[in-house]
């Protein structure tokens, strides 16, 4: 059995209830209201095409479609990506900018996340870049130049309070994760940890580094550890290196995700942000905790 998902961004809520009663019509099921011009659900649609056929009613508007599980709905573990996921930016990139090559190691950014690129080489070929950079001026692009993406804590912080555990596991540095994931909430975070001389960067990263295999093995690891089926497991990122583990959850949400990581995503997010994660898993506004 299974449940369609119509979700708008709430800063452009776009889900009117024509709309809906149109996709009703066609795709049958029970409606059901998360939020009004939000996220709306039709629960057990009769339609086996009830996702396509939304998405053919839906047209350009900026809604996004799912067809998700109605079984083990609600997950119990959700493992989240940083940058460009749970924060807005690259650091990297950032961190690029503040030396002058933004653009360059942008370049190298977009081509990695997009599977253009080995992980590993891209990563260590951008920190070398870096090389000099003072711990003064990585603080200052962690305080003034990285803003949190909107619905994160509310979704971080809704799933813990209903039982799930949470994890942040970046391919960025632990610099920024460890930051981030205690303002946001998550009960843990892993990254790459950049190398040091004194308070200046050394352009090297220390190995092993945490790229997409140690994403997937992370999620692994927790679900076996608390004792969670993988059917009741969430993952969500947007880049190449997030692709095995979001295919390896019980939900993987590839959220404004890299064309090759939308393709091959279970559910792709295009419009609404993180709070999006909560109505796939049946949430209603009235339940979430901001």
């Amino acid at each position: 059995m299974s449940v369609l998902c119509l979700i708008a961004n709430p800063a452009d809520p776009a889900l009117d209830y024509a709309l809906v009663a149109r996709i009703h019509e066609e795709v049958g099921g029970e409606v059901n209201w998360l939020h009004q011009r939000i996220a709306c659900e039709i629960v057990k649609p009769k339609l086996a095409t009830a996702a396509d056929a939304a998405r053919g009613l839906v047209g350009g508007k900026p809604i996004d479609v799912a067809l998700v599980a109605l079984a083990n709905r609600r997950k119990r573990l959700l493992i989240a990506d940083m940058d460009s996921t749970m924060i807005e930016q690259e650091c990297i990139d950032e961190l690029a900018e503040a030396v002058g090559i933004k653009a360059e190691v942008a370049a190298i950014t977009a081509r990695a996340m997009n599977g253009e690129l080995d992980f590993a080489a891209a990563l260590r070929t951008r920190v070398k870049l870096l090389k000099g950079l003072p711990r003064a001026r990585i603080e200052e692009v962690r305080r003034e130049q990285i803003t949190l993406a909107p619905g994160g804590r509310t979704l971080v912080q809704t799933m813990k309070a209903y039982g799930a555990f949470t994890s942040l596991v970046s391919g960025g540095f632990t610099f920024f994760a460890d930051h981030f994931a205690k303002r946001i909430g998550f009960d843990e975070a892993m990254a790459n940890t950049l190398e040091f001389d004194g308070d200046v960067l050394t352009g090297t990263v220390r190995e092993p580094i945490l790229g997409k295999e140690a994403k997937l093995s992370r999620l692994k690891t927790l679900a076996a550890f608390h004792d969670i089926p993988m059917a009741a497991t969430l993952a969500v990122g947007d880049g190449a290196n997030d692709l095995d583990m979001i295919k390896a959850a019980g939900l993987g949400v590839a959220l404004h995700a890299k064309p090759v990581v939308a393709a091959e995503a279970q559910v792709r997010i295009d419009h609404g942000n993180l709070t999006a994660l909560l109505y796939l898993q049946g949430y209603a506004d009235e339940d979430f905790v901001r």
